[in-house]
């Protein structure tokens, strides 16, 4: 029983081994492509043939936005990963879905897409960790950008339903293909002719909402695109709490 336990333990610390070395090989390669294209963008720019407003701008825009998203997930996936203790405050969603949109529009330009975000009502609030949060819907717009129809409109609406806080990012991807949904939710699962990227951002995107004590879903949208939905308890700001039978009624 002791050279049997032995034995697993080897063989499970050899599949560990095998599965780091794997991430970190994709990780390299992804920031070593990222950080090429940049390096060559610049260089053509410091020549002074070309503007920053140009083609060449374009593409270290690109290179760039890819190394940040890149980085994000990469730390969320470590946070997640490692069992990090969650930083839970209580914070506007109306705030954080601005925040949001501030970044994620810089991206959109760069994708040839544009991006429509809902009025959010001011009154609504989450408590969850803020940096884990922003991953989540940081990459599943990254997705939406990433599989859209270029020039399409990608949406992102944040509502309450009853006890619920309901994130939803809706791409124009043309539709889920037949199939499992779950199985976009495993790591390196790839799908689209689109294949940068580590294949990671959903499985993260998931392992974020959970550790928030919500949950990521998808709905097809057949022909159109889907929808990735983050559902999270509902919490309001202080101040603009309903009294107990409005509560009950919003519950029920």
């Amino acid at each position: 029983m002791t050279e049997f336990g032995y034995q697993h333990d080897f063989a499970m610390a050899g599949v560990h081994a095998a599965d780091l070395n794997r991430r970190l090989g994709f990780f390299a390669h992804e920031l070593r492509n990222l950080l090429s294209t940049a390096t060559l963008a610049l260089s053509v720019i410091k020549l002074g043939d070309v503007g920053v407003n140009g083609a060449t701008g374009g593409v270290l825009d690109r290179a760039l936005v890819g190394l940040a998203n890149l980085i994000d997930r990469s730390l969320a996936e470590v946070r997640t990963s490692a069992g990090m203790p969650v930083q839970h405050r209580l914070f506007s969603l109306a705030d954080f879905i601005a925040e949001v949109k501030l970044s994620a529009s810089l991206e959109a330009g760069v994708r040839e897409c544009t991006l429509a975000v809902s009025n959010v009502d001011p009154s609504l609030a989450v408590d969850a960790d803020r940096d884990l949060l922003l991953s989540a819907v940081g990459n599943l717009l990254q997705n939406a950008f990433k599989f859209s129809h270029p020039h399409s409109e990608i949406s992102l609406n944040a509502y309450a339903a009853a006890d619920r806080i309901l994130i939803d990012v809706e791409d124009r991807c043309g539709g889920l293909p037949p199939g499992d949904a779950e199985r976009f939710f495993t790591p390196f699962t790839q799908a689209g002719e689109d294949t940068s990227g580590l294949g990671l951002g959903l499985t993260i995107a998931r392992r974020c909402a959970e550790a928030n004590l919500g949950t990521l879903g998808v709905r097809n949208l057949p022909g159109l695109g889907c929808v990735f939905s983050l559902d999270l308890p509902r919490h309001w700001l202080p101040g603009t709490e309903p009294e107990e039978g409005e509560l009950e009624a919003i519950v029920a």
